[in-house]
């Protein structure tokens, strides 16, 4: 499973985190790559065009004259489509262009797009999108700091975050968006890949094709001793209090009561028998 670092927003490096396999380390379908971003910009189109046919356009419906003996071509209507105003045949009408791609080729383009970004070195994992404010210029100082040549950036967060929508949609180039909208045109559009550390794992989970391994967030080793620290000192401090619990668990005191009673218990006399 591929092991990426992940960075705080001044451009250090906190901890690691293991990514799905299947998910950023899968083999590029460019075929697939293709079909999706096909069937997104077809789903983008407007389809609002139009022309207006013999019915539609201005004009008297009065046939000009009579059908023989003036010498001239017969006419109906001043709107036939052989005059000058006149409708259009067979013009363009209003319509939807999109249409169904199956739901494990776009997962696999997305896959496909992902394992791209990562293999290409443009795919960087944030510890968390916190910003100070909404203002845009501190932004673009610590985007900067991860890569400045970068022209298009595309920041994916799990949840909605005020302060870096207002901080980024100023900034020509940078797009955000929720990674539950994500799509493998986004990833193609842009250069570089920001993703949050909750976006990678909600990403390497959903995508990936064993649901029982979700993404692994490994801490650096001073961190990890702490913890084990805390740890032991938490169950020697509990330790008392659940063997008197257990001790309390295993006396039954009930059951002697019940089986008392049973025994003082008086028989019913047998009824006597008919004569």
């Amino acid at each position: 499973m591929p092991v990426v670092d992940v960075k705080s927003l001044d451009g250090k490096t906190v901890g690691q985190i293991e990514l799905a396999d299947d998910v950023f380390g899968a083999k590029v379908n460019s075929h697939l790559l293709h079909e999706a971003v096909r069937h997104y910009l077809a789903g983008e189109r407007a389809g609002t065009h139009k022309t207006k046919d013999k019915s539609e356009v201005s004009g008297s419906g009065k046939k000009l004259w009579k059908q023989k003996g003036t010498g001239r071509a017969r006419v109906g209507s001043i709107r036939s489509p052989l005059w000058r105003h006149g409708g259009t045949v067979h013009g363009p009408t209003p319509r939807s262009y999109a249409y169904a791609l199956p739901k494990k080729m776009i997962l696999g383009a997305l896959r496909s797009a992902l394992s791209a970004k990562l293999a290409d070195e443009k795919l960087t994992i944030v510890e968390e999108w916190k910003l100070d404010s909404h203002k845009t210029k501190p932004f673009r100082q610590a985007l900067d700091k991860f890569d400045g040549n970068t022209r298009t950036i595309l920041l994916v967060e799990n949840g909605a975050n005020l302060n870096l929508e207002r901080a980024s949609r100023n900034l020509d180039g940078v797009t955000l968006i929720a990674s539950t909208a994500i799509d493998p045109y986004h990833l193609l559009r842009h250069d570089h890949l920001m993703l949050s550390r909750e976006a990678a794992a909600r990403l390497s989970r959903s995508l990936s094709a064993d649901k029982s391994e979700p993404a692994v967030q490994i801490e650096p080793a001073h961190a990890a001793s702490e913890k084990r620290t805390q740890e032991k000192h938490a169950t020697a401090k509990h330790a008392p209090a659940k063997h008197a619990a257990r001790k309390a668990a295993t006396h039954k005191p009930t059951a002697k009561k019940h089986t008392a009673a049973k025994k003082h218990k008086p028989k019913a006399k047998p009824k006597g028998k008919k004569e």
